[in-house]
């Protein structure tokens, strides 16, 4: 399975319409739309993960595409490196 980070979406995008879009490259096993915590509105980006073939053909034709008149970064999703711990006295 490959995780793929999905930005600069339109703010009005929901999970269907990302499902849909990844759906005509194979099998979208999850959608994951990552919203601000303090306002609950979208934040423009988001995760689809795929099994390994289908999630590189996604990748390579639909980077740079326009999707509701904004241009799709897309690329595999990387583990966000551990934050350092802040020390509270």
């Amino acid at each position: 399975m490959k995780s793929i980070y999905v930005g600069n979406l339109p703010f009005d995008t929901s999970e269907e319409d990302l499902r849909g879009l990844f759906s005509a490259f194979g099998t979208v096993e999850s959608v994951k739309l990552i919203m601000d915590r303090e306002t609950g509105r979208p934040r423009g980006f988001g995760f689809v993960q795929m099994p390994e073939g289908d999630a590189t053909k996604a990748i390579e034709e639909l980077n740079g595409k326009d999707f509701g008149g904004r241009t799709l970064r897309i690329n595999e999703a990387h583990q966000r490196p551990p934050r350092p711990q802040s020390r509270r006295w």
